[in-house]
């Protein structure tokens, strides 16, 4: 059998195996080009005004507005996911389905940001884009504490994180603004925007650990 003959040929070293490191690259290539996607999506729903006069452009501002909140949020989860899989030595099964699960949430990004833009900043949008934030949120909460199960308590992640207050505090800041999204949507929207602040900060946690275990 092809399967037999090949293992027995990798016991023998008559070809190498493939190196570990492949999988943790195919991994950050494969969300890099979902999350380039998701964006070029997204700005495929600025239409082009009906017009030449600049008045043309302010039926446009609500899209305009929640495009660049969620461009913001997207970039802000590639520069954390690429800083993320730096910690990675190994990649799982499980790392990749909750890898999987965070770009699903991600994939959901430019439906979330018409609605809401269209339909110019709605009580029920504006709380179902937050709805889409959570679950991000939880999904990047959940790829997180698969890769510390994988790569041990005292893995470099674990090290980097440590209490992770923002990670805890965005969740119910995301659940703050659906409420009073309900109140007012623009309320629910100022929630959303100081999230993104907060994480909008560089956040060098990882970084940090990394260049103290190479001195």
């Amino acid at each position: 059998m092809p399967g037999k003959f090949s293992a027995e040929r990798l016991r023998k070293g008559e070809f190498p195996a493939t190196p570990l490191g492949v999988q943790k690259n195919r991994l950050e290539a494969f969300s890099d080009g979902v999350l380039a996607i998701i964006i070029t999506i997204m700005v495929l729903e600025l239409k082009v005004p009906q017009g030449v006069e600049l008045e043309a452009l302010k039926p446009l501002l609500p899209v305009f507005l929640s495009y660049v909140l969620s461009f913001i949020y997207l970039g802000i989860y590639w520069n954390n996911h690429h800083h993320l899989l730096h910690t990675i030595k190994q990649v799982s099964g499980g790392i990749l389905w909750a890898n999987l699960h965070l770009l699903f949430w991600l994939s959901l990004f430019p439906f979330a940001t018409g609605w809401i833009g269209e339909n110019h900043i709605a009580p029920t949008p504006t709380a179902v884009y937050g709805c889409v934030l959570l679950m991000a949120a939880i999904a990047y909460y959940i790829l997180q504490r698969t890769i510390i199960a994988k790569e041990g308590r005292d893995s470099l992640l674990a090290a980097a994180i440590g209490r992770d207050w923002k990670g805890k505090l965005s969740p119910a800041l995301y659940l703050l603004g659906i409420g009073l999204s309900f109140v007012h949507p623009w309320i629910g929207n100022a929630v959303y925007v100081l999230v993104a602040l907060l994480w909008l900060v560089p956040d060098r946690r990882i970084e940090r650990v990394l260049e103290q275990r190479r001195e």
